[in-house]
């Protein structure tokens, strides 16, 4: 189990089979799935997409959804990390957060979120990072303003429409 960041409450990590329930469990609030338009409708995609970032995003092993768990207590609240993304024909690479409902509003998702960024930022030395949010998605809104990204513009793919929040180095 490869640690890649720490943070005063988290530890974001790879993820391993075990995560399984516990990300199955976040995909099953329809809470959280509202604002993932590809999220797993399925025990079985669930397991895919875990498995598909065990050792790091297959395209760049640097990236990845990591699972993200309360260093305090080891307990599994969401996965976050960095997704490569192609908008518009261009390259991009997106922070990702996703806080399990009941850990959400205790400024989690924004700890993670900085992390990460600082990471994509300095280990990686990454110029440019963006978010995609669902406009109804105020709370992702805002986490992402509170890491420095700002409004960039609106976007569509085969899901529907969303805004790109973005910072540059």
């Amino acid at each position: 189990m490869a640690i890649i960041l720490e943070t005063r409450h988290l530890i974001l990590r790879h993820q391993i089979l075990p995560d399984l329930e516990y990300l199955w469990a976040l995909y099953q609030n329809p809470n959280i799935t509202k604002y993932i338009p590809d999220a797993p409708k399925s025990r079985d995609e669930a397991r895919e997409e875990l498995e598909w970032h065990m050792h790091g995003h297959p395209k760049n092993p640097d990236f990845g959804l990591w699972a993200t768990v309360l260093k305090e207590s080891g307990e599994f609240i969401g996965r976050c990390g960095l997704l490569p993304s192609n908008i518009d024909g261009q390259d991009e690479v997106e922070v990702a957060y996703t806080i399990a409902e009941a850990h959400q509003g205790r400024g989690l998702g924004t700890e993670a979120a900085q992390a990460i960024l600082q990471y994509g930022f300095d280990k990686l030395s990454l110029r440019r990072l963006i978010s995609l949010i669902e406009p109804e998605n105020l709370p992702s809104q805002k986490v992402a303003e509170k890491i420095g990204m700002r409004f960039e513009k609106e976007a569509h793919d085969t899901f529907g429409m969303f805004w790109i929040f973005s910072i540059e180095k």
